[in-house]
């Protein structure tokens, strides 16, 4: 939140003397000299307290942006991994649960979530998703989308 010191002290820019008619360069009589020496306008400091999921602009001619910004961008190998994973991900919920796949899930999601902030999953990651993949065999093998993640993770880890 932005706040000009006034005169008043109500940070409001609605009186005091650095908002009077000359001083603003606008007002009833259509504008003074301005500040001495130069033709300008003349506002109170703009102080900002804690400012937290929002973007602020200063100066002339600013264009904000303030939203979601997208995945990160990353090559195709990691792209085909991030929906191999997403799709195992989805159909290890309808499978038997087990620590195993339990393991093998909250992975999986941290593997979804380091790709689409970074645009790529560490070596380490994928390791860890081959081990899985084996231990969880016994519910992953007969699914599609568990084929699908370990080509995936042995095409980006070369094996």
């Amino acid at each position: 939140m932005a706040m000009a010191d006034t005169e008043d002290g109500s940070g409001v820019g609605a009186g005091g003397a650095d908002h009077t008619a000359g001083a603003s360069g606008g007002g009833a009589s259509g504008g003074g000299a301005g500040p001495a020496g130069g033709g300008g306008r003349t506002f109170g400091d703009i102080r900002f307290g804690k400012v937290s999921g929002s973007a602020i602009g200063i100066g002339d001619h600013n264009h904000i942006v303030n939203g979601r910004q997208g995945e990160a961008p990353c090559d195709p190998a990691y792209q085909e991994l991030l929906e191999a994973v997403r799709q195992l991900a989805e159909d290890l919920r309808r499978v038997v649960p087990s620590p195993e796949v339990g393991a093998l899930s909250d992975e999986l999601d941290q593997t979804q979530d380091e790709i689409q902030r970074t645009g790529r999953a560490g070596a380490g990651r994928l390791a860890r998703i081959r081990v899985m993949l084996q231990d969880a065999s016994a519910s992953v093998g007969m699914l599609a989308s568990g084929v699908a993640v370990g080509q995936a993770v042995g095409a980006l880890l070369g094996g």
